[in-house]
């Protein structure tokens, strides 16, 4: 149980996060005592991923009075000595902020879903989910996360799987998933409905001029949401960036599988477009001429040693990258291409940074697929728990559901000695290492936090229609009005194991000025239909259908520095949480730099140990390890249950 947890550690962790996770694995490899802990009921904080009942959940916690019941302080005060003094940790998630859902799909009247405050207007009068009922605790989903937590515990499996290598992409996609329990959650949306009480069987819509159209009902997704795995950010993994790197070299891509990311696509005078990407592609495409093609080939072979040429750009260091592609003799078909969607930059970028990012690109291209990306199967929530079960292999400790009430600081030395959890239980160690969300207002006081606006779509037609119905897509919309952000639109089918069949799931990203609502709505109304059945009736059905949709603003604290904070201890570290870039570089890179800080003597995340090299005195049997030095990766175990893909396709190597 919790309360007999050890209460000596090297290190503890508070927040299960990417970057968290990432140096709780690296302090465990390295002999560190560790203790991980989480307030919440589910791994990833930020970072996690959700079955549809559970991210209705999710909501219905954010969604909850801020005037939430406090513990009483009287307790764990008791316990802070003379020479010592509490810094106290935030009690409620405030990282959230405008979340609004609505619902377009059909609503069966049959269902047992009651709807809170639901309003049959469109969405343009729809109020904000945030002013709703009081919660009933009793509808909170025992599908929160793939990862159900104990008072203590360790997650999933705390070993590795099977030897072998880890599969990018699957071919045969199987019914794996458990059919999901009924659930009597309240759904917290906006309702857009016209009353339709059609049965839960997809029923095929009869439509002379356009193709049929699978119609699913909002209690199909209901009784069908553990097929969804909803990403709360959205990233991609380069094929060659630095969280790639460190799967393979850590060996914790054993506990993964990736898909390819299929297609770049481009959004141009009203129309979505695939942009060829490799050598091949280029000179294939039916969309670009002959000159076209040779002077795209030019300038992307420039751009792959354009450090070698100085003398091309130089005069162009101080401009924007916009401004130097005019100067390339590129069509603005090709400047457009380049610009939103190779080095996927805002068209203010400097030029130095748009060769970089279009360098970076081009070298990620080929390792595993036609484009620079991957993707986890079963959500971005996966690689947090990767690392967490890694940590757990070598000795790490993990509460979910465990509070903490503070850092106890010693008055002398001015270093954090130990902390006081919800239970009153005083646990000691040298390093503290905490995410920014757990931090007070008074130590947050003077932080000016960034936003990241989020959309994300469940959908009946992928935004470009092909020959398969399996696509994994980014699309990138360039801002309309001056002062507005790009936004960055990742499209995901079924096979991704993240959505149920005839459906996508797609996820909107960029930066705040607004509420999340007001910065995405109008992309989602340019590549979307969200109206309901008998507005869409008098519509050509040219463009996909949004079946339900949430906005939510997302707290981005990656570029606030240490000395932002106040009153930090020299011996407690701060993580941020998501940023809004497409990869998870910045997640990385902050992890390394705090455990050389932390251990500057140590490797960060070395590979595995050999089961040859371990010698246990006096035992001539040599123990099974966690892995290997010339295993890269692992499959899948076919005894992982629900996750048993029995076709894998592609497999990931260095």
């Amino acid at each position: 149980m919790a309360d007999s947890l050890p209460t000596e550690f090297d290190v503890v962790i508070i927040g299960t996060g990417l970057p968290e996770s990432i140096l709780a694995a690296a302090c465990s490899r390295s002999g560190q005592r560790v203790l991980h802990l989480d307030s919440r009921s589910y791994y990833g904080g930020n970072w996690a991923s959700f079955s549809f009942s559970g991210l209705l959940s999710w909501l219905k916690e954010c969604q909850q009075d801020g005037d939430v019941v406090e513990e009483s302080t009287g307790s764990w005060r008791d316990l802070i000595h003379d020479t010592e003094e509490a810094i106290s940790l935030r009690t409620k998630d405030e990282s959230i902020q405008h979340t609004e859902v609505f619902c377009y799909a059909s609503q069966d009247m049959d269902d047992s879903t009651e709807e809170v405050d639901a309003v049959q207007k469109n969405p343009s009068s729809g109020m904000s989910s945030t002013s709703t009922d009081p919660l009933d605790s009793a509808c909170l989903s025992e599908e929160t996360h793939s990862l159900s937590a104990t008072s203590r515990e360790m997650p999933a499996k705390d070993t590795p799987k099977s030897d072998g290598e880890v599969s990018l992409e699957v071919t045969d996609v199987e019914d794996t998933l458990a059919k999901e329990k009924r659930c009597g959650d309240k759904t917290w949306t906006h309702t857009v409905s016209d009353g339709d009480k059609d049965g839960n069987r997809p029923v095929e819509e009869e439509n002379t001029d356009h193709p049929k159209r699978t119609r699913i009902t909002y209690s199909q997704i209901v009784k069908e949401g553990r097929r969804f795995n909803i990403d709360l950010v959205s990233k991609l993994l380069y094929s060659q960036g630095l969280l790639i790197d460190l799967l393979i070299k850590s060996n914790v891509s054993r506990y993964a599988e990736f898909k390819n990311v299929t297609r770049i696509l481009a959004f141009r005078e009203g129309k979505v477009e695939q942009v060829p990407c490799s050598r091949a592609d280029v000179f294939n495409s039916k969309e670009l001429t002959m000159v076209e093609k040779r002077v795209l080939m030019k300038f992307l072979t420039f751009c792959l040693d354009y450090e070698q040429h100085p003398d091309q750009y130089q005069a162009f260091v101080q401009g924007s990258f916009s401004e130097f592609l005019q100067t390339k003799k590129l069509t603005p078909s090709l400047q457009h291409f380049v610009l939103h969607s190779i080095a996927m930059t805002e068209s203010s970028c400097s030029t130095i940074d748009g060769l970089k990012a279009t360098k970076n690109f081009l070298r990620c291209l080929g390792r595993f697929g036609n484009t620079p990306f991957l993707f986890p199967l079963y959500g971005q929530g996966e690689i947090p728990q990767c690392f967490c079960r890694m940590c757990a292999v070598f000795g790490g400790i993990y509460c979910l559901r465990h509070k903490v009430q503070c850092l106890v600081v010693d008055k002398e030395s001015g270093r954090c000695k130990a902390i006081i959890d919800h239970l009153g239980q005083r646990i000691n160690a040298k390093y503290f290492i905490v995410e920014d969300s757990y931090l007070s207002e008074d130590t947050c006081s003077d932080v000016q936090y960034k936003q990241i606006s989020r959309a994300v779509l469940i959908t009946d037609q992928s935004i470009l229609k092909a020959d398969s119905d399996q696509q994994i897509s980014i699309l990138v919309v360039p801002p309309v009005e001056s002062g507005t952000c790009a936004v960055r639109v990742t499209e995901l089918c079924s096979s991704t194991m993240t959505c149920m069949k005839d459906t996508y799931l797609v996820h909107l990203t960029c930066s705040s000025s607004k509420t999340a609502r007001e910065d995405l709505e109008s992309v989602v109304k340019k590549l979307f239909t969200p109206y309901t059945e008998t507005e869409i009736d008098k519509e050509e059905l040219t463009k996909p259908r949004v079946l339900w949709a949430l906005y939510f603003n997302m707290r981005d604290s990656s570029e606030i520095s240490r000395s932002s904070y106040n009153g930090l201890p020299s011996n407690v570290y701060v993580c941020s949480g998501p940023d809004c870039g497409l990869g998870s570089e910045h997640a990385v890179k902050q992890a390394e730099t705090l455990f050389q800080e932390i251990f500057p003597n140590e490797e960060f995340c070395p590979p595995p140990p050999n089961p040859e090299d371990i010698i246990f005195d006096g035992d001539d049997k040599q123990p099974e390890a966690p892995g290997t030095n010339n295993i890269i990766m692992a499959k899948v175990d076919s005894s992982e249950g629900s996750r048993n893909l029995e076709s894998p396709g592609k497999h990931l190597q260095k």
